[in-house]
């Protein structure tokens, strides 16, 4: 297991259309149910304000960073923030590169094995498989066979508690978790309520 998720649950809060008023609140209902691995898509309004709020709220407690990265420029103004994490729909070897070259987590989206290799050749510590919806389980399992032991592979898209089992059998990490934990406008009480079911889902699985 790669060391950025030393102790953490390999779940990761995909907070798409995250209002920036909300973030800190959001943020604290999720590191309180135990989801420490928090991602601000770039394409919500204002990411960069709610990142660094969030960092400002649990940074001590999550590894906090961004999704739908894709140019170096943004790599550059989240490493200027403080933010951990880079999460991107694909792999641009020069975005991998500039995120670890900044000393930050890179999780490239892949979706094929000629994918997979190019992102770790640029560097990627862990793989995101997007969508996971195009890729079953049994896909996971032929793909872990060739990967290197132990790279963490996190599965993204129409996840949610019912469907973590298959691919935590076929050998997937973790998963990125959106629509099922977060919608813009959905009640802090709803959101940390769902939260825990996920994490209470995880916890069976291990």
């Amino acid at each position: 297991m790669h060391d950025f998720l030393a102790n953490r649950r390999p779940l990761v809060a995909i907070l798409r259309g995250l209002e920036p008023e909300r973030a800190a609140a959001v943020a604290q209902a999720l590191v309180d149910a135990g989801i420490t691995l928090i991602e601000v898509p770039l394409n919500s309004p204002d990411p960069f304000t709610s990142i660094a709020a969030i960092i400002a709220a649990v940074g001590n407690r999550a590894l906090v960073g961004a999704g739908t990265v894709l140019d170096v420029g943004q790599v550059r103004a989240l490493a200027g923030i403080g933010a951990q994490l880079v999460v991107s729909p694909n792999g641009n070897p020069a975005v991998i590169s500039a995120a670890v070259a900044s000393g930050m987590i890179a999780l490239p989206g892949v979706l094929t094995p000629t994918e997979m290799f190019a992102a770790l050749a640029a560097g990627a510590q862990g793989l995101k498989i997007f969508p996971a919806e195009l890729v079953p389980p049994a896909g996971v399992t032929a793909v872990r066979a060739v990967l290197p032991p132990g790279l963490p592979l996190f599965m993204v898209g129409g996840i949610n508690a019912e469907t973590m089992a298959a691919y935590r059998a076929a050998g997937a990490t973790g998963f990125g978790l959106g629509s099922s934990l977060f919608k813009p406008g959905k009640p802090l009480d709803a959101i940390a309520a769902d939260a825990r079911a996920i994490v209470a889902a995880w916890d069976r699985l291990i």
